[in-house]
């Protein structure tokens, strides 16, 4: 049964719900790119499917419109697939579960995906349907959400426009004309381990509401990564520890909303007589109960200086600690862990300054936004440790509107790093995309918006990445503007995609169509 059959407008949303029933995260649109070709063929639409999942799909002008000039519309396929921890749904086999509620369209403890499943939903009504228009040239990417890998590898030769509306916006009235440029730095922590007795205990910090890492970073949210690192420091001066497992965040443009570390404790600050001197935990009831209040106390204090701090911004951040057991095995040893912890705890994040030629906009910013751990080496030491190494992943988008800040933000993390003893790497380094102050496209684009709305659009830059840069740079002339319909919440189980403005956007583009 379709959940959105009585939704409006009724072509658009069947193609969105049929999006949603396909597996779609990034690094995971195989089967979505081969929905796109499947659709082409059916319909005897001129299409081109790359060997990375790349699709273009061009549908001739239709009748009277002939010897107008081309345009493009273009979306990615990929989503952010965050789902909270009770959600069973496996992200990467089965679909979401739709609901709506008054105006809002969610999924049921999964990301909606809204970003941008509602450009292609938007893009096959078009080519499905009987509208005037010149020829269109329909370009879904892969992989916009982990460094543009799609829009980098496409090959632009089929495509003949120097128009370009891109529909990967979340806030409708909004003609976005420019946007930062951006990359991903990889931090690896490599450590080998060593067979260590101690107390297994877990750390962990949740109930942050995240958002996306380029639209709501002016926000100042919490990040659980950096926050946990904050608590492991607080923690590690008054108890030596050996980290056996770490892990945040789903993806590097997402805001981590959670983080955790297990560890074994294998000392603590036993203080008497105004002198402290570090003692090793057994299993005697004396030292284990007082290295637990040692911690627990550290904890509560944590919890009490976060709630402050973040009181209007995450007011439902918790810090829990989990005392266990004395156990054994093979982990990282107390010096590298201790080290990897510094390297947490400096980590930059957030804003990190603001344009001084847009009011308002944020110019330069990251996120650590991934943290795992990697096993490394041969051999099996354990059923559930094995390997000889561990290697610590930290996965931190970059973003900036100017280049040189880009880059110097990049040199510090390669800094940090090196003083750390981790390795880096650059990936995913894409271009900012320059607003431009005489815009053909946009001129006709607030000209229909004024028409339908009486009313002016706003003409704005934005701190988050599109693909525009990559393809301007493919596409010498090209004149590019993005919109779409207003979202909430995106890449994260809060998200929800407004029907009304949906509705309000599919017949502002339908009216576009007819006049460029």
């Amino acid at each position: 049964m379709m959940i959105l059959e009585n939704l409006n407008p009724r072509n658009v949303f069947y193609f969105f719900e049929e999006i949603c029933r396909i597996p779609h995260g990034s690094g995971n649109t195989e089967q979505i790119s081969n929905y796109l070709a499947e659709f082409a063929r059916e319909r005897n639409l001129e299409y081109y499917q790359d060997e990375i999942g790349n699709v273009i799909i061009i549908k001739e002008a239709s009748a009277g419109y002939e010897d107008h000039e081309p345009v493009m519309l273009q979306g990615h396929m990929d989503m952010v697939a965050v789902k909270e921890p009770e959600c069973t749904i496996d992200m990467q086999k089965e679909g979401l579960k739709l609901a709506t509620e008054g105006d809002s369209l969610f999924a049921q403890g999964t990301s909606l995906g809204g970003d941008d499943g509602i450009a292609l939903a938007y893009a096959l009504a078009l080519l499905a349907g009987e509208y005037k228009h010149p020829r269109l040239e329909m370009v879904f990417t892969i992989d916009e959400e982990v460094g543009m890998d799609g829009a980098r590898a496409l090959d632009v030769s089929p495509l003949r426009a120097k128009r370009l509306i891109n529909l990967d916006s979340e806030e409708e009235g909004i003609f976005l004309s420019g946007c930062a440029g951006g990359a991903r730095v990889n931090l690896n922590f490599s450590c080998e381990k060593k067979f260590k007795k101690g107390i297994r205990c877990e750390i962990r910090v949740n109930g942050l509401k995240g958002g996306h890492s380029g639209g709501e970073i002016h926000k100042e949210r919490g990040n659980a990564i950096c926050l946990l690192g904050r608590v492991l420091r607080r923690m590690n001066e008054k108890a030596d520890m050996c980290i056996r497992d770490i892990q945040g965040g789903v993806a590097d443009n997402a805001i981590p909303v959670s983080a955790r570390a297990e560890v074994l404790i294998t000392g603590y600050a036993s203080c008497q007589g105004g002198s402290c001197e570090m003692e090793p935990v057994s299993s005697s009831g004396v030292k284990m109960q007082e290295c637990r209040e040692l911690l627990e106390q550290i904890c509560e204090e944590m919890n009490r200086g976060l709630k402050e701090e973040l009181a209007e911004k995450d007011r439902d951040v918790k810090v829990e600690f989990t005392f266990g057991e004395m156990t054994e095995g093979r982990v990282a040893g107390e010096a590298l862990t201790k080290r990897f912890i510094d390297l947490l705890n400096t980590l930059p994040h957030g804003v990190q300054a603001m344009s001084s030629t847009m009011p308002g906009l944020v110019e330069t910013s990251l996120n650590p936004g991934q943290l795992y751990v990697r096993q490394a080496g041969a051999g099996k030491d354990t059923e559930d440790f094995p390997g000889t190494a561990l290697e610590i992943f930290t996965g931190i988008s970059v973003r900036s509107s100017l280049e040189s800040a880009k880059t110097a933000l990049i040199e510090q993390l390669k800094s940090l790093a090196e003083l750390a003893g981790a390795e880096s790497e650059v990936t995913g380094d894409y271009p900012g995309w320059a607003f431009r102050t005489t815009s053909p496209l946009r001129e006709k684009m607030t000209e229909v918006y004024r028409e339908l709305y009486q009313k002016e659009p706003v003409v704005q830059a934005i701190h988050a990445g599109v693909e525009c840069g990559l393809l301007i740079h493919k596409i010498p002339g090209l004149d590019c503007v993005s919109i779409g319909p207003d979202m909430k919440d995106i890449h994260t189980t809060e998200e929800v995609l407004s029907i009304s403005s949906t509705r309000r956007v599919w017949e502002y583009l339908v009216r576009l169509l007819e006049v460029l």
